[in-house]
C-alpha cells in the first residue's frame, strides 16, 4: 500500500491524498494477480513502470479501497508483521470516507498518517518533509478562541 501526498495548485489546501493498494508478481505469477482482482472485485493488472518483467495488480478507487481492501486487511492481516501500517492505511482511508480531508485539522492528521506508513521501508523517500506540507495546510486556519475565552 502507498498513500502519495501530491501538491496540485486547484486542491483546497495545495495538496491531495492518494492512497492506493497493489501487489507485484513477475510476469510468470499472472495467475496470483488474476485471482486477486477476482477476490476483491475490482481493480486492474497492468506492467509495472520501467520493468517489463513485472505486473502490478492494483486498486486506486477510494471507495473500493473502503468497501473491499479495508474489511480484508482487518480480517485478514490481523497477524501480519506489517499490521500496524495496515491498520494506520485503514485507518487513513475511512477517514477520508468520513471526509475528514476538506477540514485542514483533518487533512493534517490524515498527511501525518500517510508519513507515518512503513517509515523504515525501502523505496523512495518524500519530495517534502512533513512540516513543509502541514504548515501549509494550517497557515490560514486559527482556531476559534471564543470557545476558550468562555471556559475561563
Amino acid at each position: 500500500m502507498c498513500v502519495s501526498v501530491k501538491e496540485h495548485p486547484t486542491a483546497r489546501f495545495g495538496y491531495y491524498v492518494d492512497p492506493e493498494f497493489f501487489i507485484y508478481q513477475s510476469r510468470d505469477n499472472r495467475t496470483v494477480l488474476e485471482l486477486a482482482q477476482r477476490v476483491f472485485g475490482t481493480g486492474r493488472i497492468r506492467p509495472k513502470p520501467g520493468n517489463d518483467k513485472v505486473l502490478v495488480f492494483s486498486i486506486e478507487n477510494r471507495r473500493s479501497l473502503a468497501e473491499k481492501v479495508v474489511p480484508f486487511l482487518r480480517r485478514y492481516m490481523t497477524f501480519a508483521g506489517k499490521k500496524e501500517d495496515y491498520e494506520r492505511f485503514c485507518s487513513l482511508v475511512e477517514a477520508m470516507e468520513r471526509r475528514e480531508h476538506h477540514t485542514p485539522q483533518g487533512m493534517a492528521r490524515i498527511v501525518e498518517q500517510a508519513y507515518a506508513l512503513n517509515p523504515g521501508g525501502k523505496g523512495r523517500t518524500r519530495k517534502r518533509v512533513l512540516r513543509e506540507i502541514t504548515d501549509r495546510i494550517l497557515r490560514d486556519y486559527t482556531p476559534d478562541s471564543r470557545q476558550d475565552r468562555e471556559k475561563v
